[in-house]
C-alpha cells in the first residue's frame, strides 16, 4: 500500500469512530469514505451498533448494500446526524471543492440534509486556495454546449468530461464539464454565478457545509473545526 492509499485508510476507518448507536448516518463516495464504509460494517457486527445510512451514489450503495449496511432512502427519514465524505480540495475556511467522482449533486443534497458533515482527507487535499483541482459542474445534456460556452467565455476553460468515446453521465444522467480554473479568487460568488445559468444542476463548491475535516498526517490524523 502506498503512501496516499495509507492516509485515505487510516483517515477513512478514523471517520467510522465518530458513528454512533441510533444515528442516521450519509455514506459519501470515493475511495477514501470506502474505509469509512467497511469500518462502519465492521463496528456493526462485532459491536452491534444500530443504524441506518443514507448513500449518496449507486456506487456506495452497493457496497453498504454487499456489507450489510441498512440504507434508507432520504426520503424516508427526517434528517441525517451526521455524514461523513471525502474532498478533492479543502481551504483553510474549510471550503472544498467536490465531484470528481461524479456524485456532487447527491453527495450536496445528503451534505444540505445533515445536522453534521466530516470530510476525510489525504494530505494532498489541503490547499491554500481552491481551484487547482479542475471543479466541476453538473448540467443538463439538453443544451450543453450553450452552457460550455457561457463558461468558456468567463475563462473558466471547461472540458466535457468523457468515458471512453462517450460523455460520463452521472447518477442523474446528467453530463459534467470540468472548470480548469486554476485559483478561484471568490468561490461564493463563483458558485452563484453557475448556479443562475440555465441548464446547470449544481456546481462542485461545497461552502460552509464542512464542519470538521479529519487529515491525514503521516501517521496520524489531525482534526480541523470550522
Amino acid at each position: 500500500m502506498d503512501q496516499q492509499s495509507y492516509e485515505k485508510k487510516i483517515v477513512g476507518e478514523k471517520a467510522a469512530e465518530y458513528i454512533e448507536d441510533g444515528m442516521t448516518v450519509g455514506l459519501g463516495t470515493g475511495s477514501t469514505v470506502a474505509f469509512t464504509t467497511k469500518k462502519l460494517a465492521e463496528r456493526i457486527k462485532t459491536e452491534g451498533l444500530s443504524i441506518q445510512a443514507v448513500s449518496t451514489s449507486h456506487a456506495t450503495s452497493e457496497l453498504a448494500k454487499s456489507l450489510g449496511i441498512p440504507l434508507k432512502d432520504l426520503n424516508d427519514v427526517k434528517k441525517i446526524d451526521l455524514t461523513i465524505d471525502g474532498c478533492d480540495e479543502f481551504d483553510p475556511d474549510l471550503n472544498g471543492i467536490k465531484g470528481g467522482g461524479g456524485a456532487l449533486l447527491f453527495e450536496k443534497i445528503v451534505a444540505v440534509s445533515s445536522d453534521k458533515n466530516i470530510w476525510v482527507a489525504d494530505a494532498s487535499k489541503s490547499v491554500r486556495r481552491l481551484g487547482a483541482f479542475p471543479l466541476p459542474v453538473e448540467v443538463l445534456p439538453f443544451g450543453w454546449k450553450h452552457m460550455f460556452g457561457a463558461m468558456e467565455d468567463k475563462g473558466l476553460q471547461p472540458k466535457l468530461r468523457m468515458s471512453g468515446k462517450d460523455p460520463f453521465l452521472t447518477d442523474s444522467r446528467n453530463f459534467i464539464l470540468d472548470c480548469h480554473v486554476k485559483e478561484i479568487e471568490d468561490a461564493k460568488s463563483l458558485a452563484k454565478w453557475l448556479n443562475a445559468l440555465p441548464g446547470v444542476v449544481e456546481n462542485g463548491l461545497f461552502i460552509n457545509i464542512a464542519d470538521q475535516v479529519l487529515l491525514a498526517n503521516n501517521d496520524k490524523v489531525d482534526v480541523i473545526t470550522r
